[in-house]
């Protein structure tokens, strides 16, 4: 049986939710990712000219990593007021900063025209797009979570996920198809353009189906319960923060090694290796596109597979799968892009994406599942930003350092290994969630001070554990 608040809604209001959750990730991602793959193909003769050609890639990418640096900022904020005000409100803002910095980027002068001025600009922009997507994340993901029941959680949780498959399949097809109908002259003169200012069509219609939800009923739960406390005079409500690292301290350090080895592959495989693939093994910008085009639709159909999974079996033992295979598959994946054909090319980066669906799939949900209502957009939000900023941003730049130094993907594949090592031991050490009402998720610590952020001066109560055997998640 499932609490009231977290009861499954009809199904054709689930699906609109879901929907509302995926197409806002996946414009964000969008956004996100055509950063990327334009800082690895064409930013660096833009906005960094004169430079020799693999430093001029490293001072693109470098642009790239400061989008990661914002993301724990767009954590606190977001999470903070997410968890204050709900977490519709803050996805709709969210997606309007993203697609606005995006729409800018696509306006940008190059350094042809106003000089330095040309990549400070950009690198603002770069901010802007950072700081919302670290608001977008939990957010999107904790809309679906709240609204389902545990039986299916990882299945729906999984949805937003495939955002980012989505995103990245989105953003590579625009340039493939670009790359394929200009000439390079044309591309790098207006055509590189063109995907960042059709992301104003795109906001409008996330926009549009986003605004038709309703704010998650565990939230509104949560928040009656508060303010019932803080009518009767009996609790005064802390800041999410606050609450967060001092219940969840344990939750917030699984979350952030858990992302090492999901993040770090992620944009080896995705990002770094347009870099590799062009400058490395002589293939074109269009095979590479092309390879990371396809494993992105395979990634967006295994996404829920996985999550279904591990409705089944648990979201540890699938997460842990996919973190041993990201580790075995680190140097397999170097020999075959090594052979400099397309068929390889597209074998390495295929099962590079099955194995990190594994961990991306039930990361929404065990993520959910680890914190208190009423501070679970913050600790979501700040286990996943704040490991973004040590994986996923300076990724592409030690990538492509190490191959400057040692001309050699061999260290590149040791660099993937240690992160799956990280991820096998923060995910090892967690608790198993899968059964766990979100609900239920708001007990009291000994100490009579509420788990779900506010104080309380009176008797120590306990929040019962959900019927499918779980126990809430009481401070540890």
């Amino acid at each position: 049986m499932s609490s009231p608040a977290t009861a499954a809604p009809p199904p054709t209001d689930l699906k609109r939710i879901v929907a509302a959750s995926l197409i806002g990730t996946t414009i964000e991602w969008y956004d996100f990712f055509l950063y990327g793959s334009a800082a690895a193909l064409v930013f660096n003769k833009l906005f960094f000219p004169g430079s020799d050609p693999l430093v001029g890639t490293l001072l693109s990418l470098l642009t790239y990593a400061v989008g990661f640096a914002a993301r724990p900022i767009g954590a606190l904020v977001f999470g903070h007021y997410g968890d204050r005000l709900g977490r519709k409100k803050l996805l709709v803002l969210s997606l309007l900063m993203m697609g606005g910095a995006t729409f800018a980027i696509g306006l940008l002068p190059t350094h042809a025209t106003v000089g330095t001025a040309a990549p400070v600009l950009l690198t603002v922009l770069r901010l802007v797009q950072g700081f919302a997507l670290g608001g977008e994340w939990g957010g999107a993901v904790l809309l679906v979570s709240e609204h389902g029941d545990a039986r299916r959680r990882g299945f729906w949780a999984s949805w937003p996920q495939t955002g980012a498959p989505a995103g990245q399949l989105l953003a590579t097809g625009v340039l493939s198809a670009l790359t394929a109908l200009l000439s390079d002259a044309a591309f790098t003169s207006w055509g590189w353009r063109v995907p960042f200012l059709l992301s104003g069509v795109l906001v409008l219609v996330g926009l549009w189906v986003r605004l038709s939800v309703d704010e998650s009923p565990v939230f509104k739960a949560a928040l009656a319960r508060a303010e019932t406390r803080r009518a009767e005079g009996s609790a005064v409500e802390k800041l999410p923060l606050v609450a967060v690292l001092k219940y969840h301290w344990r939750d917030v350090l699984i979350a952030m090694g858990a992302r090492m080895a999901e993040n770090i592959s992620y944009y080896v495989i995705t990002a770094f290796v347009l870099v590799y693939a062009t400058s490395h093994t002589g293939l074109s910008q269009q095979i590479a596109l092309n390879a990371v085009l396809i494993a992105s639709a395979l990634h967006f159909a295994v996404i829920p597979a996985w999550g279904a999974l591990s409705d089944r079996i648990g979201r540890r033992p699938v997460y842990l799968l996919g973190a041993v295979g990201v580790a075995v598959w680190a140097f397999p994946f170097f020999a075959l892009v090594d052979s400099s054909r397309f068929g390889p090319l597209l074998l390495a980066v295929s099962v590079g994406l099955v194995f990190h669906g594994a961990m991306y799939a039930p990361q929404a949900a065990f993520f959910a599942e680890m914190f208190a209502t009423r501070m679970r957009y913050s600790g979501a939000s700040i286990g996943a930003q704040f490991a973004s900023v040590a994986a996923g941003a300076p990724a592409p730049l030690i990538a492509t350092a190490l191959l400057a130094d040692y001309d050699s993907p061999t260290p590149i594949a040791l660099y993937v290994i240690a992160a799956a090592l990280l991820t096998l031991l923060a995910v090892g050490v967690a608790r198993e969630t899968r059964n766990r009402d979100l609900d239920a998720v708001d007990g009291t610590a000994v100490d009579g001070t509420a788990v779900d952020g506010t104080a309380t001066a009176g008797a120590v109560r306990k929040t019962g554990a959900a019927e499918g055997g779980a126990s809430p998640a009481l401070p540890s």
